[in-house]
């Protein structure tokens, strides 16, 4: 037993498991390691009957046994006290709670539990905690392709737009959209997706967000998606935004406010730790915008992240 939990994965993936059941594809998501290691070693702690796995709507679930729950009686003695094991487990995820690695698997932790609840669809289950959500059909997805629907037909700028997903989406109401981003890599998986879901009114163009690769005064729209975080220079990036912008058109920025997880530098390539909510008003001032705004997008109680949405008109 002492060598099966001497690995730093399975103490890494049990002390996840202590918090709530997951599948294989969202334990790869927060631990960041292969899938095929995630299934050797839930693989490992099944036999050692430390992990069970449970069948829910098609999907395979795992999580702690029941002897390993919080508060689970003895299993020798019979004396009715807390399991052995589980208290030592405790006491060694107390005492390395600051470890940089483990805060970013709780943060991964929570970005994964955030999409499982904006996925309805497999969040129907018979143990859903908040039932007042089970509304067949509903979708945060479905929301915003109605909301597209009532905009006329924009062009649009979709500025460091990774591997087109956003870019798929303002395609469905958008005349035209540019997209760009400096990775020929993530492009040409950004022209497969297109061509996959037969989109055709997309333009993508390799470029530098300080350096955006389209004319003055193009754009209806000019967006910056989680990009802005990459930037060398974020206000030279907001200020090109403003550039490619037409006249009484908008500049939209959706980013995440300044946070502490300084894991995203290595695993995420992240140069900028957030902004606040001051510095993205101040850089969409300088940039000549007008009646800009800044508010909360998405914020979840314990997550580390919260992204922000800011918005600006260019002068006419």
């Amino acid at each position: 037993m002492f060598r099966l939990l001497g690995d730093e994965g399975r103490l890494r993936l049990l002390r996840v498991l202590a918090r709530e059941r997951l599948n294989v594809t969202e334990l790869t998501g927060v631990l960041g390691l292969a899938q095929s290691g995630v299934s050797r070693h839930l693989g490992l702690l099944k036999d050692a009957g430390l992990v069970q796995e449970e069948k829910d709507g098609g999907y395979s679930y795992y999580r702690l046994t029941t002897a390993l729950a919080p508060g689970s009686p003895g299993t020798s003695g019979n004396d009715g006290g807390e399991n052995p094991l589980r208290a030592m487990l405790d006491r060694q995820f107390e005492a390395s709670a600051d470890d940089p690695m483990l805060r970013a698997d709780d943060a991964r932790l929570h970005e994964v539990l955030r999409l499982r609840k904006e996925n309805f669809e497999t969040h129907a289950g018979p143990d859903t905690r908040d039932a007042r959500q089970l509304v067949p059909g509903r979708s945060w997805a479905a929301w915003s392709r109605a909301l597209g629907m009532l905009l006329p037909p924009l062009k649009v700028a979709d500025l460091g737009c990774g591997e087109g997903y956003l870019t798929m989406e303002a395609a469905r109401w958008a005349a035209r959209v540019i997209a760009v981003d400096r990775s020929d890599t993530v492009l040409r998986r950004a022209r497969s997706l297109a061509q996959r879901r037969r989109v055709t009114n997309v333009v993508w163009k390799r470029g530098e967000l300080e350096h955006v690769p389209i004319g003055d005064a193009e754009v209806d729209v000019a967006m910056l998606s989680q990009a802005l975080h990459h930037a060398e220079q974020p206000g030279r990036a907001v200020a090109e935004a403003a550039r490619v912008t037409v006249p009484g058109g908008r500049v939209l920025v959706l980013d995440l406010r300044a946070h502490h997880e300084t894991w995203v530098r290595n695993k995420l390539g992240d140069r900028v730790l957030g902004f606040s909510d001051a510095e993205l008003k101040r850089m969409l001032t300088s940039a000549g915008l007008r009646d800009v705004r800044v508010g909360v997008g998405a914020r979840k109680t314990g997550d580390p992240f919260t992204v922000l949405l800011a918005s600006g008109m260019k002068k006419k």
